[in-house]
């Protein structure tokens, strides 16, 4: 309990040179007196976070081998299905937050038209949220459509600080055509403001951290203070001390923790930081210096920051584009030394595709410690991985032969109470998967959507 009587407002910032800090929900927040559904925790003030997940290249399991030994989705339907060889057994301690669609086709990803043919690679990753078809183009004049996620944060993220973020792993350092007469905006953005508007996308993630933690100050504060090599919360440790004073224990302990995190992942960036600007040899030679060699430590510092953009409430939309389309990457602790492009290109032999088959298991497999980070943040009687819509799916079926059928798609978290969650969903041959992202997006509160890119109409989820 707050232990002046008054509440803190939840927009509130702790303030030093260079340094905005935002806090995490406390019990101080509640107007004293109030009831829970009446502070600004209800459903209508709460909106869900949504956070949606692109890896290229589809998966073994879209195959038609890979489909009948079940490398993607599980054999069984409804709730009582067993992951077996799929890839997304690592999923099985958060079934009961997981819904998995099966069997639905990305047709807008397909060539339309003869000049078109052999694009797919450079088209797909724009249409993942979108569902939409890109106009081929090498230029500037670039159309294909808005994305559920910028759809969403346009209704229910202009009360944030930042109304969306666009995070990505691979290297986008490129500009102008990338192959078939599509441009490489097309390649790199699955965020599109508008039809014509792709959103950019932080690759480092001293970008993000700064973005998050030194909004409101200007270039040259932040730049001082980065000079310093000082942690932010040093430029607030007296306002942090007077807040604590005011706080009950539950909630000095919760603030605690929360700048204890937001410390560790700064400690974590200098580090790579450190490294990469010592003269080491890289792994990724021309990578910014905040950028990690390792996959899984850049996938998972960017999940740490999206933790902890939701725990601030600084924003409430993330997109994270995970792959890139015709990455030659290699991924040793998968178990394969494959490059991810050549792996996918499997020509149906049973043994690449159970070899691409350990990559797709291994990229789902990073989905834990997210999910596990926002199980352990607690707002009021609920987790943050109860107030979130996790999308993770792919524009792709079967990468070996470019086709858009049979797409991996899931999705894991409570959303805010609005899914049934614990199936697994299957549909008929031909179904958009438009369908089911227009379900998806009545359960973020956009009911009023009639259709979105090719739907034909909302699907059973």
């Amino acid at each position: 309990m707050h232990l002046l009587g008054s509440h803190i407002p939840r927009r509130t910032f702790l303030r030093g040179m260079g340094a905005a800090v935002a806090l995490p929900f406390l019990d101080a927040m509640r107007p004293a007196g109030a009831l829970a559904a009446l502070t600004g925790t209800s459903r209508e003030a709460d909106p869900t976070r949504l956070v949606a997940i692109e890896m290229v290249h589809g998966a073994a399991g879209a195959n038609e081998l890979g489909a009948s030994l079940n490398l993607w989705s599980p054999a069984a339907t409804g709730r009582t299905y067993e992951f077996g060889a799929s890839a997304l057994r690592a999923l099985e301690p958060y079934r009961d937050r997981l819904n998995i669609y099966s069997n639905t086709d990305v047709r807008m990803a397909e060539a339309m038209s003869p000049e078109e043919i052999g694009g797919d690679h450079f088209r797909s990753s724009a249409v993942f949220l979108t569902q939409s078809h890109p106009k081929q183009t090498e230029g500037s004049d670039v159309k294909v459509g808005p994305s559920l996620d910028q759809l969403y944060a346009q209704r229910f993220g202009q009360d944030t600080p930042i109304p969306s973020m666009q995070l990505c792993i691979e290297n986008i350092d490129q500009s102008g055509g990338c192959a078939y007469g599509y441009t490489c905006v097309y390649t790199d953005s699955i965020s599109w403001a508008a039809e014509d508007e792709p959103l950019p996308v932080i690759r480092d993630p001293r970008v993000a951290f700064e973005q998050l933690f030194g909004a409101g100050s200007t270039a040259e504060e932040r730049a001082r203070r980065l000079a310093t090599d000082r942690s932010i919360l040093d430029w607030i440790t007296g306002r942090v001390s007077t807040l604590s004073r005011e706080l009950g224990p539950t909630d000095r302990q919760r603030l605690d923790r929360y700048l204890e995190n937001v410390r560790e992942v700064e400690r974590r960036i200098q580090r790579i930081e450190a490294y990469n600007t010592s003269g080491a040899e890289r792994e990724l030679p021309g990578a910014p210096a905040g950028v990690p060699d390792s996959f899984r430590e850049h996938v998972e510092l960017m999940f740490d920051l999206q933790a902890l953009a939701f725990q601030s409430d600084m924003t409430r939309v993330f997109s994270f584009k995970m792959g890139r389309d015709s990455s030659a990457r290699v991924f040793p602790e998968s178990g394969s030394d494959r490059p991810f492009h050549p792996a996918s290109h499997h020509g149906g032999r049973e043994s690449s595709v159970l070899e691409f088959n350990k990559i797709n298991t291994y990229h789902v497999s990073m989905l834990p410690y997210f999910l596990e980070k926002l199980e352990e943040i607690s707002e009021g009687d609920e987790t943050l991985l109860d107030k979130t819509m996790l999308i993770y799916g792919s524009p792709m079926g079967d990468s070996n032969l470019h086709n858009h059928k049979r797409c991996p798609l899931i999705v894991l978290g409570g959303a805010n109470g609005s899914l049934d969650t614990g199936h697994h969903h299957t549909y008929d041959d031909g179904t958009p998967m438009a369908n089911v992202m227009l379900s998806l997006m009545h359960a973020l509160g956009m009911d009023d959507m009639q259709s979105f890119g090719d739907s034909s109409g909302a699907a059973s989820i």
